[in-house]
Parts: structure tokens; sequence; C-alpha cells
């Protein structure tokens, strides 16, 4: 099966890409699943996906329903589906799942937005909000 163009792999192996949703969509094989983070509107993929209602800078409206959310395509990159998870701009909401989906990868919650950070964008989790709902949601996992 080929990947996704863009992935990186989390600390266990998991491939998984995160993007933007205002840029192109890259070339290559189309996702399989798709985690969108925003208002869900009248975009609707070719592929399966699910929607969080995830506000821009913020966290999700509904955390447990996010959470659930994160741990299921997490579930769904880990058994090779090809997993994109986007927002709009790719670097707050998006680095923030990518960030907990770390957590379930392995990465210890004290080290996840550096991992994130160093692994996808420079400038993902953008707001002490953000980092506190991974915080949050690592001890829900726990």
């Amino acid at each position: 099966m080929t990947g996704l163009v863009g992935s990186i792999m989390l600390p266990d192996g998991t491939a998984v890409r995160g993007r933007g949703r205002r840029a192109p969509l890259p070339p290559g094989p189309l996702p399989e699943f798709g985690l969108y983070l925003g208002k869900p509107g009248a975009w609707r993929p070719e592929w399966s996906a699910e929607w969080i209602d995830w506000p821009d800078f913020r966290t999700p409206r509904d955390a447990d329903g996010a959470a659930a959310a994160v741990v299921h395509a997490y579930e769904q990159a880990r058994a090779g589906c090809r997993v994109e998870v986007a927002c709009g701009g790719g670097t707050g909401r998006t680095g923030t799942v990518i960030a907990c989906m770390g957590v379930l990868a392995g990465c210890p919650v004290d080290e996840v937005v550096a991992w994130t950070r160093r692994n996808y964008r420079r400038h993902a989790v953008e707001t002490p909000g953000q980092r506190r709902w991974i915080r949050w949601f690592a001890a829900q996992q726990g």
C-alpha cells in the first residue's frame, strides 16, 4: 500500500499526514480516512471522514467526542489505513491532534509538543489552551 505524500511517522512507526485544507490536495493516493477540524461545512471528501467542531486557536467544543475521534483516527492509521488530519491552516489544531496521536504512539506528554514541532511543523500547537488540551487528552488515555 502506498502512503500519503507528506506523511510523518509517529514514534511507533504509524504514518499520518497533517495538512492545511486551504492548500491544494497533495499529489498521489487519496486518504482512506480523514479527521477534519473546524466547523463542519459544505465540503465533503470522497473518502471516509469525521469532523470535530473545533474553532481556530481554541480547543474542541466537545472534548470527550474529540478525544474519541482522535483515538479512532489513530487506530485507523495504526491498522495501515491512509489517514490525514487537517484544519484550515494545518498548524494549530492539526498540530494538536498530531501531538495527541504522538502520545498514543508512546511519546511522553512532557516531550510531545517539542516532538511535534520537530517532526511536523515548527509552529505546531499554537496556544496555551491547545497545550493544556494535549495534557488533558493524555490524562484521559492513562
